[in-house]
């Protein structure tokens, strides 16, 4: 199932389903808990991140080339941080360049699959741990490296926390839609050029691995995110070095998720 969380035409929020490009079919309930599939449909305003996550986990450095290209060893347990569940922003919203990132540039891009747990998790295998899934969706790590590198104490969550540095979405597409999660592409788009293209299969720590390591004595609660890591080609990697500038347009697609498609305005204009 591909579930929208959206804005009917009276501004209402609803979550749907068996969306047609036009109109949705509403769920009542919980998708966490409780919920059933109705037959009503409803027009779609506005298409929003598919969820409010309870807590963003994310994984740096999960992809072996992407370690690479930085210069890192490959690390021996996943490295992570967190980002601010405000940050989230929908599939075609803008992503906002602060006014602290313009001069000089340093706001970079990072396409990855985002995970959603859709029960308590706590203390599982990482074979046990796929079956906490309740789907995945696309995602972008918005980072701001001058920030992420220097102006955060030594540590990531600052830089990559500003407001909408989290687009996400269309859709959450549900566990059972994907037969091996371990096999999906990803692809980032800056003006139509692609700059990311790689395999999830290229992930240091699986998605199983990822899950059992975050759950270790700590509860995942339903609606967590975990962003999974980054594949390579990121900017600040790139000889000349390429950042997002006010009037670019990033795409962030993932095997049969759909993609997002993110304006990028400078604070001061948005």
């Amino acid at each position: 199932m591909y579930v929208l969380r959206f804005l009917d035409m009276d501004d209402e929020l609803h979550m749907g389903f068996a969306f047609d490009g036009s109109t949705a079919r509403i769920i009542k309930g919980n998708i966490f808990g409780d919920f059933d599939t109705t037959n009503k449909k409803v027009a779609v305003q506005k298409i929003l991140a598919p969820v409010q996550p309870t807590a963003i986990f994310c994984i740096g450095l999960n992809y072996r080339l992407h370690a690479k290209e930085t210069g890192m060893p490959i690390p021996d347990y996943p490295v992570v941080f967190m980002k601010n569940p405000a940050a989230v922003t929908g599939p075609r919203d803008i992503i906002t360049i602060p006014t602290s990132c313009i001069d000089p540039p340093q706001v970079d891009y990072e396409a990855e699959l985002a995970v959603i747990i859709g029960k308590t998790c706590k203390n599982v295998t990482p074979d046990e741990a796929m079956g906490y899934i309740f789907g995945y969706t696309c995602a972008n790590d918005i980072s701001a490296r001058r920030w992420q590198k220097h102006a955060g104490g030594g540590q990531w969550i600052r830089g990559k926390s500003f407001d909408t540095f989290c687009p996400m979405g269309p859709a959450l597409v549900t566990a059972d839609e994907i037969t091996n999660p371990q096999s999906l592409t990803v692809e980032c788009r800056l003006n139509g050029k692609l700059m990311q293209e790689s395999s999830t299969s290229d992930m240091i720590f699986s998605i199983g691995e990822v899950i059992s390591y975050l759950s270790e004595s700590t509860t995942l609660l339903p609606g967590t995110v975990i962003l999974t890591g980054t594949p390579s080609g990121v900017g600040y990697t790139r000889k000349p070095q390429v950042f997002l500038r006010p009037g670019d347009v990033l795409e962030t697609a993932i095997t049969g998720m759909g993609y997002l498609e993110n304006k990028v305005v400078e604070e001061s204009d948005d």
